[in-house]
């Protein structure tokens, strides 16, 4: 299986750099191929606009995204990680989704569709407790997931976590994660995936 990971927080070693990790380590695990990509240490714009995907579903910036698009399309699962800032995505989380234009253009202008079905997995974190902090971005990410052809499954949502580490004295996050990774990575269907909810120290 290969699995498509983004890291849209700009803290290494942070809370949602760890919550990746753990993910990640446990799609390893159970055998899948996983690519990770840390968006701020890569080097591309958003969305500019342009219409020069028009008529081919084809980016037309070059910058560190561009080689992407393939990969965008051929992961049976894309999994996107951000924590909230001002009940948002990070700027660089939402550049990528941006850059999701020309994806949408080949599946709903050009009909070129991608083959096989594929899932689409947000994990997400902030500092406060609102009770509407994941509303906002899911409905975000469920359209950026739909552009690239790929069903949103949900994903594990924690409240109250601010501080760098803090994710690691949280009772059961970091095992969740890695048990959601070894799911999917272990080709179980998505409704046999380990509960996906929001949860709160």
């Amino acid at each position: 299986m290969r699995i498509l990971a983004f890291n849209g927080s700009p803290r290494r070693g942070g809370n949602t750099d760890l919550l990746l990790a753990a993910f990640v380590q446990g799609a390893k695990d159970a055998g899948a191929e996983v690519r990770r990509f840390d968006l701020y240490q890569m080097d591309f714009q958003g969305c500019i606009e342009c219409g020069g995907c028009d008529r081919t579903g084809e980016c037309v910036l070059e910058d560190d995204l561009a080689p992407l698009y393939p990969e965008l399309l051929a992961a049976e699962v894309i999994v996107l990680a951000s924590p909230i800032f001002f009940y948002n995505l990070t700027s660089r989380t939402q550049a990528l989704i941006e850059r999701s234009q020309a994806l949408w253009v080949r599946k709903y202008v050009l009909k070129n569709l991608p083959e096989g079905r594929r899932q689409g997995l947000f994990l997400s974190l902030g500092a406060t407790k609102g009770k509407k902090l994941f509303e906002g971005v899911q409905r975000v990410v469920r359209y950026f997931f739909d552009a690239l052809g790929a069903e949103y499954q949900g994903g594990l949502f924690y409240r109250g976590v601010e501080k760098r580490g803090a994710i690691k004295e949280h009772p059961s996050a970091l095992s969740e994660a890695e048990a959601l990774g070894r799911a999917v990575a272990g080709g179980e269907p998505p409704e046999a995936w380990p509960t996906i909810r929001s949860s709160a120290p």
